[in-house]
């Protein structure tokens, strides 16, 4: 058993296990809300950027390069 193996109680097992499951859908939420409101901004101003421009910004970010983020454009 994993609370055994572990060196933990069930309870302590069944806590961590709601406490994961809750930070996790917590973090969906949070992210489905700033996904929506994201693109209620894209349909009130059309700004946007293009995968070409986001993923160069990206590749940049990912070899250590400092860059800002590109204007956004209709």
């Amino acid at each position: 058993m994993l609370a055994q193996q572990r060196d933990r109680s069930s309870h302590w097992i069944m806590r961590e296990a709601i406490r994961t499951y809750v930070e996790r859908e917590e973090k969906r939420e949070e992210l489905k809300r700033q996904v929506q409101q994201v693109w209620k901004n894209y349909e009130n101003d059309g700004l946007h950027l293009t995968f070409e421009e986001a993923d160069t910004w990206l590749d940049k970010l990912s070899k250590g390069e400092e860059t800002d983020l590109p204007k956004c454009h209709n």
